[in-house]
């Protein structure tokens, strides 16, 4: 064992220290990056830690590469194309214009989905509507095409694109600029704070074992010290939520609403129809409450997924197996038959939008993308929005640099947050900010809503009483009441204790849902995709980044939503159904546990018994 006395912790004084790389730190130093210095490289921003340099800017980005996990993303790209005005998406891999759109509404052509019976009903007409009128293009047997997609909505002109291959495309040029630094594979551990003032972050420790004692090798995480820490390391970012617990969250926001996005890329097969550009968005099945969307690049490579949000009311949300029955059905499948999973991946959504801002700027440090609340959950656009916060940040800083200012929330407030609060992004976001209340209380009361707050701009609303995750889980047997009998239910129960599995995939199958008939190219098992289609790395000498706080509350945990939530199979049982195992070979950060858990935390109902902390390593994809 090493003694952590014998090994002092280093230090190192910057001006400027981000967490995390996706497109709100891209837009931030991107813009940042141009202004640092003149066509010559003479300084025009002079740092203040090596006087005569330009800033001392560096990122860490907890991922071992800069273009992790598989995410496609469909937007508008207004600000993107504002920062590259030039932009030419042949140069981006998996990049192009948005040619060709549609909004499809998937009926269940299995009759396993548990639909309310209004939605029977519409199903029912609808596919009447389909024998009467064969002829109507947009009427189909399963599923129906809306005619007219709302404003709102419509990403016309706008740009699919791989998030991964973006992310790279703005890293090399930043690397390239010679500018600032970005260090992958460096987790940050927490935010330093001195007095209420945040003076930088603290890196993750080394060489130590999965309880974070120290071990052979260890090495204390540096202290960077920074004059101005950028937050925007996602959802889940362990750094962001600790200053949302140290500095709280504004008056009447929170963050409830969740989502889980599950992922694929996939070949299409040669004699595909899909031409690159057509995007895809679907809702309705497997549940109704699911949505999905397919978006078509070049040379026959698609992404696609669907988000399994928190107001799905079921304790079991294997998102893996329903991504498979919504690749399968009949609209989707006359598409994918024959392609071939490529890569595949997981991501946590905020979906609370406005109202899951937090505290934008404070002494030393200011807050930007998807973690700081900008995500549109209207228009469900996040990108664009996270992207234009950090090119604000960046306009603030660049004014308070040459006026000589320090980072003070005075100042960053008028720098930084005058400009957000009088973009379109704070414009948007406050018009959809009440958009997605009607899915509180049902799916088409939620579709209801955003109808109502899209076409009236946000006047008016359909009301709901945004609930605690948690707080919407019901019991096996309140959900399956009418579908499994508590006999059967009692019997699939004591079958999985007794082998120390999971009840998730026995509960669909006793509920309707068929057997996927594995094809071993797009249809494979949860097992086979994690050697298939990505490779998860997780470096030796790190803590173990999920814990279960409190053990009693998961022995007394009966859904173990953990679990069947698990984008990676990385939490499994442990011993006599007790507290969960947790494997970090196998995670790929994707943060469903955190928010799926069932079990409020003791002294913090806002939050859940696991904690989601700085860790190493994810997911390598194939193609993403």
């Amino acid at each position: 064992m090493t003694d952590p006395m014998k090994h002092e912790r280093q230090s190192m004084d910057i001006d400027i220290v981000c967490v995390g790389f996706g497109p709100a730190v891209g837009g931030f130093l991107t813009t940042l990056s141009r202004a640092m210095v003149d066509a010559n490289g003479q300084t025009l921003l002079e740092s203040k830690t090596t006087p005569g340099l330009p800033l001392q800017v560096v990122c860490y980005e907890r991922a071992d590469d800069i273009g992790f996990g598989v995410s496609g993303v469909v937007t508008k790209g207004r600000s993107l194309r504002q920062t590259f005005p030039d932009l030419d998406l042949s140069q981006i891999p998996m990049a192009h214009r948005v040619e060709h759109e549609k909004v499809v509404y998937l009926m269940d052509p299995i009759g396993a989905s548990r639909r309310s019976w209004l939605l029977r009903i519409a199903d029912g007409c609808a596919r009447l509507a389909h024998k009467i009128l064969p002829f109507v293009p947009f009427i189909q047997e399963h599923a129906v095409e809306l005619p007219y997609i709302p404003p709102f909505m419509s990403k016309e002109e706008g740009m699919v694109l791989s998030i991964g291959q973006f992310n790279q495309w703005v890293g090399s040029q930043l690397m390239g600029s010679g500018t600032v630094q970005i260090w992958p594979g460096m987790p940050v551990n927490r935010a330093l704070t001195e007095n209420g003032k945040v003076v930088g972050v603290r890196l993750v420790d080394q060489g130590t074992d999965k309880s974070g004692k120290p071990d052979a090798g260890y090495m204390p995480g540096m202290d960077i010290r920074a004059q101005l820490t950028v937050l925007g390391d996602g959802p889940v970012g362990p750094v962001g939520r600790e200053l949302n617990d140290q500095f709280g969250m504004p008056d009447g926001n929170h963050q409830r609403d969740w989502a889980v996005g599950m992922k694929a890329v996939v070949e299409l097969p040669e004699d595909t129809p899909l031409k690159p550009g057509t995007v895809l968005h679907t809702f309705g099945y497997p549940e109704p409450e699911i949505f999905g969307f397919l978006y078509v690049y070049p040379n026959r490579l698609a992404s696609l997924g669907i988000f399994i949000p928190t107001w799905m009311d079921s304790p079991v949300r294997t998102s893996y197996r329903y991504l498979q029955y919504w690749m399968m059905h009949p609209y989707l499948w006359r598409y994918l038959k024959g392609g071939t999973l490529k890569s595949w991946g997981a991501k946590t959504l905020q979906e609370s939008g406005k109202r899951g801002e937090t505290i934008l700027a404070g002494d030393g440090y200011a807050r930007i993308g998807e973690g700081s609340g900008s995500t549109n959950v209207l228009t469900g656009s996040g990108v664009d929005e996270a992207w234009a916060t950090g090119v604000q940040l960046a306009e603030g800083v660049i004014e308070l640099a040459k006026a000589g200012k320090p980072f003070t929330k005075e100042n960053l407030d008028g720098a930084y947050v005058r400009r957000r609060r009088a973009s379109w992004v704070e414009k948007e976001g406050r018009i959809a900010k009440k958009s997605r209340d009607g899915f509180q209380t049902d799916f088409l009361a939620g579709l209801f809503g955003m109808g109502l707050t899209g076409m009236t701009g946000g006047l008016l609303n359909f009301p709901g009483t945004i609930k605690r995750p948690y707080e919407r889980v019901p019991s096996y047997e309140q959900y399956y009441r009418g579908k499994i009998s508590r006999d059967e239910l009692n019997r699939i129960k004591k079958e999985a204790r007794a082998a120390n599995v999971a009840v998730h995939d026995a509960l669909l199958d006793a509920s309707g849902w068929p057997k996927v008939p594995y094809d071993g190219k797009l249809l494979v098992s949860h097992q086979d995709a994690l050697l298939l289609g990505g490779k998860v790395q997780a470096a030796g000498g790190y803590a173990d980044h999920v814990l279960f706080l409190n053990p009693r509350l998961c022995e007394q945990c009966e859904t173990k939503l953990c679990i069947s939530m698990c984008s990676a199979q990385a939490i499994t049982h442990g011993e006599n159904d007790g507290v969960p195992q947790f494997d970090r070979e196998k995670c790929i950060h994707c943060g469903a546990c955190f928010w799926n858990c069932v079990k409020p935390r003791d002294g913090d109902p806002e939050q859940s018994n696991i904690d989601f902390r700085a860790g190493s390593g994810g997911l390598h994809s194939a193609e993403n």
